[in-house]
């Protein structure tokens, strides 16, 4: 299929070939018939992607704060990998359509196929030929209302969210600064509620539109006229809200709310427009500054926009799906009128030239719609019959595949090619001799389609079963979401491949049972979890000084996790488990492979909201781990220091980039200091890995040590949980 993309690097457009996204379970594959350009929100998007480096540094400094902890915590090579990652890869334009739904994924039962519905969502309403959108994500379009125009319901939710933030009466006056898109609409939603609006705007044409559609006034803001039709409206009280719709960098707008609005009044802010509030003259009034955010309540959280829990109707009246329908029942019924608005309709193969038209200024257009091809009755018919066929699984009982050696190149599947995949690994196999990255599969089809691109996958797809069915894939990577990670081993492991799988193999006691079985069923034993700093140079070559030791060691490590950014999705705790359930197999298996054994008990303690967790592992010959896992350390201080004594002589470890020995007091071996790099172990665990696939030999590490690293993880939530020891069964 076709979709519109960006290069934020380069500020290329163009329309990709990607594969057609999977129809996952809660939501529903919708093929598109108008999708609708943000002429604000986009082509801001388009011109930053314009600038400069340090124009794009300065028009987001967020990010640069971001990309400054990680040189701290990861060095300058490992984030530049990942910056550059980021910036040199297509991203999707797009977040408001109309389309009609093609396959119905399970759990959903309020539309079937062939229904017209009106979609939204920047991940999920794209201009791309097919989407597939989450149960919250769309809303069934009213009988009679065309398609060109349900095209607008995310737009007219993001008006409405905003005037239901306004608290608008009837009878008030409302003033609406900025008369695009998302102004005009404004303007009519409140003349729908019997609120007199008076425009302010420098476009002559906008004003003229506005008054059209129902504002009783309208002017640039830098004339009289503004300012004598709010007097004369309210009587020299000034208006009771200001909904701000402006972007840019003046801070006119601010200033002129500050002005017209009465005492106490509000001041909502829709737009992207400078902020700097004039203090005096805010105070003086009391002003209420308020901010509406996007669509309404629900987004940006992922519990209700992607696992479709909806928030109950008495507690939440108007939530983003509910204020979509709304929207589009407006417009069906003629309380909204949406066709003045569409300056230009495009088809979707011009959509570059139309981009490029917005951007330069020839093409002048409060809302822009691309139009997509009808598809051919057969493609129709084929999609229709797809829904009734239930999607193929790996079948169990798969006879086990003896380890062999391969003469050929090994073949590589990667299953999700997120940051991690293609700043930490990916960029460690793409130049490797005797490898082939023959098929990356993502939930996504634009992620598979950078993958290609930038790595020269062979083949890009979302179908799963395919690539475990194919004989010629060697190997596969699963380098998805922590909640996946057990399914996609298992399923793997099934059909008889090796199995590279990103810690943690497993979120739960059952999970790491069906992984097991899994192996038990099939004979296949071929695993390998991506616990990659027991492979870090620094580190083996610290052990290999410190030399064997025969009594027992006292080991600890601290770990400074820092806080995540809000909005990341290690904090789905409900889905993608704790942080330490996620990450905390690192540090467990760094231990056990330092002590040469697996332990046997695990106690756990956490401060209050389990943020800080100290871990206590003991192993048989008396050795004990003691593991401090913090997230509120300062910023700056090492991610990762470890200290191990044992026998007389110690060994420390300063997070990757420096390692001492000590014996008899004295330091008998220190490290040379890597000041611009932390080798933590991942090219050399994959060597290991691939290795292990060509040859036939035995893998990285033994399962027996994998699961008993699991285990020991899981058990942390076990011992919290019940405060006390948590003893751990030796792993079969």
């Amino acid at each position: 299929m076709k979709q519109v993309v960006q290069n934020y690097k380069s500020g290329e457009l163009a329309v990709l070939d990607v594969p057609v996204p999977g129809c996952k379970p809660g939501g529903v594959l919708v093929r598109s018939a108008y999708s609708l350009i943000s002429t604000g929100t986009e082509l801001m998007k388009v011109s930053e992607a314009g600038m400069s480096m340090l124009g794009k540094a300065r028009s987001r400094p967020d990010q640069v704060a971001k990309v400054m902890q990680s040189v701290a915590t990861n060095g300058v090579p490992a984030t530049y990998r990942k910056v550059m990652g980021k910036l040199d890869s297509y991203t999707p334009l797009g977040y408001s359509l109309c389309g009609v739904v093609e396959q119905v994924g399970a759990g959903v039962d309020d539309v079937k196929v062939g229904d017209l519905v009106a979609c939204a969502g920047n991940e999920h309403a794209l201009h791309a030929e097919l989407n597939w959108v989450p149960k919250n994500l769309y809303a069934r379009v009213p009988d009679g209302l065309a398609p060109r125009h349900a095209a607008f319901g995310t737009v007219g939710s993001i008006a409405m969210q905003g005037v239901r933030q306004g608290e608008s009466r009837l009878g008030e006056v409302a003033l609406v600064i900025g008369l695009g898109l998302i102004g005009q609409l404004v303007v009519q939603l409140l003349a729908a509620s019997g609120v007199r609006v008076v425009g302010a705007d420098p476009d002559p044409g906008r004003c003229e539109l506005a008054a059209s559609l129902g504002a009783v006034a309208c002017g640039d803001p830098a004339s009289a006229t503004v300012e004598t039709a709010v007097a004369e409206l309210t009587g020299g009280h000034g208006v009771d809200q200001v909904y701000l719709a402006a972007g840019g960098g003046s801070n006119q707008p601010v200033e002129l709310a500050a002005r017209l609005c009465r005492d106490r009044g509000r001041v909502v802010d829709i737009g992207k427009c400078r902020l700097d509030l004039p203090w005096n003259a805010y105070y003086e009034k009391e002003l209420d500054v308020r901010f509406s955010r996007s669509y309404g309540p629900g987004r940006y959280d992922p519990e209700y926009e992607l696992e479709g829990r909806d928030y109950p109707i008495g507690y939440v009246r108007w939530t983003e799906r509910r204020n979509l329908a709304c929207f589009l029942d407006l417009i069906a019924h003629g309380s909204v009128d949406v066709e003045p608005l569409v300056s230009h309709v495009a088809d979707f193969d011009d959509a570059v030239e139309t981009y490029q038209r917005l951007k330069d200024g020839d093409l002048k257009a409060v809302a822009v719609l691309f139009r997509y091809p009808e598809p051919a009755r057969e493609t129709a018919e084929a999609a229709a019959l797809a829904v009734a066929v239930p999607a193929v699984k790996p079948r169990g009982g798969v006879a086990a595949t003896p380890a062999r050696a391969i003469s050929t190149p090994v073949r590589l599947a990667f299953v999700g090619a997120g940051n991690y995949a293609t700043s930490m690994l990916l960029p460690h196999l793409a130049p490797r001799d005797g490898v082939v990255l023959s098929t990356v599969v993502t939930t996504t089809a634009l992620s598979a389609a950078n993958a290609q691109r930038k790595f020269g996958f062979a083949e890009a797809t979302t179908d799963l079963d395919a690539v475990l069915g194919d004989p010629s894939i060697d190997a596969v990577f699963v380098v998805t979401r922590h909640s996946s990670h057990a399914e996609l081993t298992r399923k793997a492991l099934l059909a008889g491949k090796p199995v590279f799988v990103e810690k943690p193999l497993a979120l739960t006691e059952d999970e790491l049972a069906g992984v097991l079985a899994a192996v038990e069923e099939s004979g296949n034993d071929r695993l390998q979890v991506g616990f990659n700093r027991r492979f870090a140079p620094l580190l083996q070559e610290a052990k290999r000084r410190l030399g064997a030791r025969t009594g027992p060691a006292n080991l600890r490590y601290l770990v400074n996790a820092g806080r995540l950014a809000h909005g990341s999705w290690y904090l789905q705790q409900g889905t993608e488990g704790s942080r330490f359930a996620g990450e905390g197999g690192h540090f467990i298996d760094t231990a056990s492979w330092l002590l040469d054994s697996d332990p046997v008990s695990v106690y756990a303690v956490a401060t209050s909201g389990n943020e800080d967790l100290q871990i206590v592992l003991r192993y048989p010959d008396g050795s004990t781990a003691t593991i401090s896992y913090v997230t509120t350390g300062p910023a700056g201080f090492p991610k990762e220091t470890l200290d191990l004594v044992a026998d007389g002589k110690a060994m420390r470890l300063d997070d990757f980039v420096r390692a001492t020995v000590y014996d008899g007091g004295r330091k008998r071996w220190i490290s040379s200091r890597l000041p611009k790099a932390r080798d933590k172990g991942q090219s050399a665990e994959l060597a290991a890995f691939i290795k292990a696939v060509r040859t036939g030999g035995p893998m990285p590490v033994p399962l027996e040590s994998l699961v008993a690293t699991t285990a020991a993880t899981l058990a942390v939530r076990t011992g919290l949980a019940g405060g006390a020891p948590v003893t751990l069964a030796r792993a079969r």
